[in-house]
């Protein structure tokens, strides 16, 4: 008969049980105020929201060090106050956690299924999602056909100059454009921003009556590239783009794009789907 494994403690207790070691043990090695910080984002494993009041109880740490601990939290922008005035996860540990996701679950999935289209069609193709105003490289497949840009898994690119940049933010919410836009003005300059902004203006109506979007030779001089948003049904959103790319000289833009769009579209359903 199999015995039942225990169920795994929950986070903020394993944290709390640490910081209490570490000072039992006078452990010099361990950060004090990076644990208290990091029980404060454990305390929303299990609670959507919560006061300042129910992080004293849940943390046990004294009211001045939870104000300052979630003044910082919310200034890096791993907390935000909600419209009923609590505190809940924000922008940067929803990102973390996407991404942590993105590379064990759907990178895992897509790998094999990235392989095989390049093989098949003879291009390279590259799974991305935005991170921070770029677009961050999940998993990478090279064509055989030598290309002059080598991206690797890690690898960022802008959005507004690539396919890939272009189609995740044409594919994305209002909300999520929104927070692509405010991040491209405070890093660009002023010129710079406002090509972007056009640019991504005329991808996304070029997405809606096409359903893809392109590059040739914008952010490489050799390279034509289309791209397509991948919908995640797990999360309810387009959380990725899925690009294909060759030699420009090897293709006109039109041509191309009647041949693998309706490919790279089918990938990116079923890498979205999970099939």
């Amino acid at each position: 008969m199999t015995k039942n494994l225990p169920e795994p403690k929950p986070l903020l207790e394993r944290i709390n049980s640490a910081l209490i070691q570490s000072k039992e043990e006078e452990d010099r090695q361990f950060v004090t105020a990076l644990g208290r910080g990091l029980s404060i984002l454990a305390a929303f494993e299990q609670q959507e929201q919560l006061s300042h009041q129910q992080l004293c109880q849940m943390t046990a740490l004294p009211k001045a060090t939870i104000t300052r601990l979630i003044y910082t939290l919310t200034t890096l922008g791993f907390l935000r106050i909600s419209a009923h005035g609590q505190y809940e996860l924000g922008s940067s540990a929803v990102r973390l956690s996407a991404t942590a996701w993105s590379r064990h679950d759907v990178v895992a999935f897509a790998e094999p299924l990235l392989r095989q289209f390049a093989t098949q069609n003879e291009v390279s193709v590259n799974l991305a999602t935005e991170v921070a105003g770029e677009m961050r490289y999940l998993a990478c497949c090279r064509s055989p056909a030598r290309l002059s840009v080598n991206l690797q898994v890690g690898s960022a690119v802008p959005i507004a100059r690539t396919a890939i940049g272009r189609a995740f933010y044409a594919a994305s919410s209002q909300e999520r454009q929104a927070v692509i836009i405010s991040n491209l003005q405070e890093n660009l300059s002023v010129e710079d921003y406002n090509h972007a902004q056009s640019t991504l203006a005329s991808a996304a109506e070029h997405y809606e009556k096409y359903g893809y979007t392109v590059s040739d030779g914008e952010f490489s001089t050799d390279i034509l590239a289309v791209a397509v948003g991948v919908f995640d049904v797990a999360t309810g959103q387009y959380a990725y783009s899925l690009n294909a790319s060759v030699p420009s000289a090897n293709w006109e833009a039109d041509d191309y794009a009647a041949m693998i769009v309706p490919k790279l579209q089918a990938l990116a359903e079923r890498i979205g789907g999970g099939v």
